[in-house]
This record gives C-alpha cells, sequence and structure tokens, in this order.
C-alpha cells in the first residue's frame, strides 16, 4: 500500500496561494489611497461594493470600458521596467471613458503570470493603483491569476476595467457641427498602441533595450515606456465650462481613424500638419521604419493623444482652461463637410 501522508500540494503543482495572499497584503496601502467618494469596502471580498448615490449622482447613466497595453508588456518584461505599465492600463481605459462624457468611478485589473513574483507584481499593481490616482478613479478589485505552464518563464499579462457614470442626457459627442474647432492635446510619448511595429523597427536598427536612446535621455528601453497620458481630469474640466461637443482618443488608427468615430454622418475634419512639430521619438520611428506620413498617422498618435471637438465661440476659453490644467493645446483644424480626415500640410 502506498504512503499518501506526503500527498502533492498546489504548491507542488506551481501555484502558491500564501503568495497570492501576501501580495493582496501588499497592494492594500496603494489601493486605500484611491478611494473616493462612493466607495465602500476594500480589497478581500469576493465582489466589490460601489455607492453610485453616495459619488453623488441622481440619474446615472454606466459606461464601462476595458483594454490592454498590448506588446509594449513585452518591452517592460524584457527591460525590467515594470512600475509604468499599470498607469499604461488604467490610462488606456478611463481616457476611452472620458470621450463618453463620464467621469471614471472604479477600476478592477486582471494580472496573469506562470509564477508569482511578489516583488515585481507588487510594482505592477502599485502602478495601477498609482494611475487610478491620477484619474479620481477607485481601484476595488482584480484578480491575480499565477497559472503554471500557460506563459514563458517571467511572462505576464495584464487586462483592465473601468466602469464610469454621467448623468442622464449628458453624453457624448453631441452637437458636432461643421465649423467646430479641433483641440489637440499633446502626447506624452508613443503611449500604447503600434507598439508591434515599434519593436520591429528597434530590432531593425540593431539597437537594444538597454542602449542610449537617440533622441533623448536614459536608455530606448525606458524611453520607449513612457506612460501613456492620462486626460481625464482636464478633459472633464473642460466638458464642465462648457462648449465641448466630443472628444476621440487618438489610440490604434491614429488621426486617421479616431477621429472620425465622433463625427456625424456627412461631417470630416480637417487637420493642418504643421500646427504642430512631430515629436522626435515619431521622428526617429520614421527615419528607421522608412514610413511614409499616411502610415504614421494611422498607426501612431504622433504627439496628439487627445482632440476635443469644441463650438468655436468656446475654443478660446477651453484652450485656456486646458492649458491651466497643464496640457499642452493646439488648434488642429475644424469640422467640414465631408467624410473622414483631410491634412493639409506635411509632418514629416
Amino acid at each position: 500500500m502506498s504512503d499518501k501522508t506526503n500527498g502533492m500540494t498546489y504548491a507542488d503543482a506551481g501555484v502558491d496561494i500564501d503568495a497570492g495572499n501576501q501580495l493582496v497584503d501588499r497592494i492594500k496601502p496603494a489601493a486605500k489611497r484611491t478611494a473616493r467618494s462612493g466607495s465602500m469596502a476594500g480589497l478581500g471580498g469576493f465582489g466589490a461594493l460601489f455607492d453610485l448615490k453616495g459619488a453623488g449622482y441622481n440619474d446615472p447613466i454606466l459606461v464601462a470600458a476595458t483594454d490592454g497595453v498590448g506588446t509594449k508588456l513585452r518591452i517592460a518584461i524584457d527591460t525590467g521596467h515594470v512600475d509604468t505599465i499599470g498607469v499604461d492600463l488604467v490610462a488606456m481605459c478611463v481616457n476611452d471613458l472620458v470621450c463618453q462624457g463620464a467621469e471614471p468611478l472604479f477600476f478592477l485589473d486582471y494580472f496573469a503570470t506562470g509564477k508569482l513574483k511578489l516583488d515585481e507584481a507588487t510594482r505592477i499593481i502599485e502602478g495601477i493603483a498609482l494611475g487610478c490616482e491620477r484619474s479620481g478613479c477607485a481601484l476595488i478589485g482584480g484578480e491575480t491569476a499565477e497559472m503554471p505552464g500557460m506563459y514563458h518563464d517571467g511572462d505576464f499579462d495584464l487586462a483592465g476595467f473601468a466602469v464610469g457614470a454621467m448623468e442622464r442626457g449628458a453624453d457624448l459627442p453631441a452637437g458636432v457641427a461643421e465649423g467646430d474647432v479641433l483641440l489637440g492635446l499633446a502626447s506624452d510619448g508613443v503611449h500604447s498602441n503600434g507598439y508591434s511595429l515599434v519593436r520591429r523597427i528597434v530590432e531593425a536598427s540593431g539597437l537594444g533595450w538597454s542602449d542610449a536612446c537617440p533622441w533623448g535621455e536614459g536608455t530606448l528601453g525606458e524611453a520607449l515606456l513612457a506612460p501613456t497620458r492620462l486626460y481625464v481630469k482636464s478633459a472633464l474640466d473642460a466638458v464642465r465650462v462648457g462648449g465641448v461637443h466630443g472628444l476621440a482618443h487618438i489610440t490604434g488608427g491614429g488621426l486617421t481613424e479616431n477621429l472620425p468615430r465622433v463625427l456625424p454622418e456627412r461631417l470630416g475634419a480637417e487637420v493642418d500638419l504643421g500646427a504642430w512639430t512631430l515629436p522626435p521619438v515619431f521622428q526617429w520611428l520614421a527615419e528607421q521604419g522608412g514610413m511614409a506620413q499616411a502610415e504614421l498617422l494611422k498607426t501612431f498618435n504622433a504627439g496628439i493623444g487627445m482632440v476635443l471637438v469644441v463650438a468655436p465661440d468656446r475654443s478660446e476659453a477651453l484652450r485656456e482652461t486646458l492649458t491651466a490644467a497643464g496640457e499642452g493645446v493646439t488648434v488642429l483644424g475644424r469640422v467640414t463637410a465631408g467624410q473622414g480626415v483631410s491634412y493639409q500640410g506635411s509632418l514629416l
């Protein structure tokens, strides 16, 4: 008869429940810093609670968004610089929410890996908490999945889920009309789209992530990991001022694909490419990749991370509001008759 007193455990199979519990304990202080009106409970329950009435809403409409950070994760994993990838995760979700006119209220994350590394996981989730804190969004829950055999050693994946709200009738876009002004808000770099092409261009250049950045300070890997800019608070400030008819988060598809998403049928946009200077990171990518301008504009944000479509008589007041909130604001062009985005001038 076999002796089963020393039988197999979950830990023998590669899943450490104790490490997962330790992670929850470690991140509780970071999550607590994100608490806001409407928050009801801390981490650890089977579900997360949020009080819409406590958040100040009378007749709310909920808005939800989910996203990831794509193959930018590969650079974070390969370099070990994981502290800001969580900011990217939050930004990709909450920047979308505000385009609907919603205030982000709470956030949940999904973190999956083959083997849980406590220190690394703590840094990642603290980055998520930082993104939530900067966007006024409560981190109220999430899932950490340790799945041996599903990921190569050291790899992990992230997904985020944000829920926001607005009062009924306040949804955007609304009232977009021919002649409306396009205000572009500067990006902080590549943000979190186009990284499959970025990685291919870097490989073709012969440089490694630890090499000096060709256009700025630090290493190439550090420069390309600059986190996605959070536009939430400044965009909501602008909406409250009045005159904002629509917002477009410039993600995958660039200006070419994202700006038409907020324009009604039979309306298009004219963009003056001479209104801003292409940031050095995009100049380098375009040169190294031999990219045509059209490809650049539909792959990357090209230096513009958010566009506001605003009433002409409110454009100056909104520029002042956005500038005071710390945004770099450019008048890009106007809404026109027709369809799609037409470009005037050149970035390259």
